[in-house]
């Protein structure tokens, strides 16, 4: 459908939401860095409540933005409330099918790292969601702020670009859906594509404005130790054995020296996810590599896998340490928690009204769908 084909429902949603919002109101939703649900909304009704957020979004985006990127932003969610508009309401299914168009991408890699796109995937919902500050409530997934500068150019999102325009293709064949929960859906079939857990997951993100943006120095930094791992998680809310079980992750992907400075992956199976990163961390002998790079360790069997400082100290610290041998000698445990965890990261910022359901879904495998 044509640009010019949705301009006018558009025109409507927009101005329909800037009408029935004070600019008081709108502006004090703005510094409080979150989204009310309609007070008229029924309680009962969290698809319809979805739809008026996204009109609300949709007319932000046009009264406040007429630069190059916020313009953009409102377009895109003037679609999203432009088609809800024409009747056209998700459903479980829907979804479903946008999953599996992530999980037919993540196969599309060629040459690219390991043969997958999931690493990156995950990576980029990770990052979207872990800038989450309990306190201010603001970061999260909720308005996927990092497709704005300054956030899309810190340090800890280099390379994420890649990802984003990875995923902007889905998001051109299902304009509908929130750029929130597109990454957050990615990151599920990141997950579970690659051999991993169920991750429950639901919709209701909305997309926001460069506003939103989190400053940097909300994501872990990977040169530090015990005390910053507790600081920038505990940020979030996660208690140490939650930021072990996160740190499993690490099991996925390797790193690169045009990105973080760092180089090579973590285990010999980059693109399944097992708890051999743990066994790995416990089994293996690590040592300073020897380079010009930032302080990395290498294992000294091979010298083809790395650790970075944050993830040996999980093997260090007395309390990370206990959690890290839990998982390393139980794969099921650690897919039980790292399940709950990831699903508890990908929701943070996200007031609960927002979401279409009261329970979150679970969604299948491309495998389970061909059995």
């Amino acid at each position: 459908m044509s640009f010019a084909a949705l301009r006018a429902p558009i025109r409507r949603a927009a101005f329909s939401g800037i009408r029935t919002t004070s600019r008081a109101s709108f502006r004090g939703s703005f510094r409080h860095n979150s989204t009310a649900a309609p007070k008229s909304a029924p309680k009962k009704s969290n698809v319809g409540l979805y739809v008026g957020l996204a009109a609300f979004a949709a007319a932000g985006g046009y009264y406040f933005y007429n630069e190059s990127q916020g313009a953009t932003t409102a377009v895109k969610s003037g679609i999203q409330a432009a088609k809800v508009k024409a009747n056209f309401v998700p459903t479980k299914e829907d979804y479903q099918k946008v999953y599996n168009r992530i999980a037919e991408l993540l196969d599309e890699a060629g040459e690219y790292d390991d043969g997958s796109y999931g690493p990156l995937i995950l990576r980029l919902a990770w990052h979207a969601s872990g800038t989450y500050d309990k306190e201010t409530k603001t970061g999260g997934s909720n308005y996927a702020t990092m497709r704005f500068d300054p956030e899309a150019l810190h340090g800890a999102n280099n390379g994420l670009n890649i990802a984003r325009s990875l995923m902007e293709k889905v998001k051109n064949e299902f304009e509908w859906i929130s750029y929130g929960d597109l990454w957050t859906l990615g990151g599920v079939a990141a997950v579970q594509e690659m051999a991993g857990p169920k991750v429950p997951w639901r919709a209701g993100r909305i997309d926001g404005v460069a506003t939103h943006a989190t400053p940097d120095g909300r994501l872990p930094d990977a040169t530090q130790g015990a005390n910053h791992l507790r600081a920038i998680f505990g940020r979030m809310g996660f208690n140490d054995q939650e930021i072990v079980a996160l740190s499993g992750a690490h099991a996925l992907g390797r790193c690169h020296t045009d990105r973080s400075g760092f180089t090579g992956p973590w285990t010999f199976s980059p693109t399944t996810l097992t708890n051999e990163y743990f066994k790995l961390l416990f089994n293996e002998t690590w040592t300073w590599k020897k380079w010009a790079g930032p302080k990395q360790l290498e294992d000294k069997t091979t010298k083809t896998l790395m650790m970075l400082p944050t993830d040996y100290v999980l093997v260090q610290d007395r309390s990370f340490k206990k959690y890290a041998k839990a998982y390393a000698q139980d794969s099921e445990l650690f897919f039980k928690d790292f399940s709950k965890v990831v699903a508890t990261l990908f929701e943070l910022g996200v007031p609960t009204e927002q979401f279409v359901t009261p329970e979150p879904w679970i969604l299948k495998t491309l495998d389970e769908q061909k059995a």
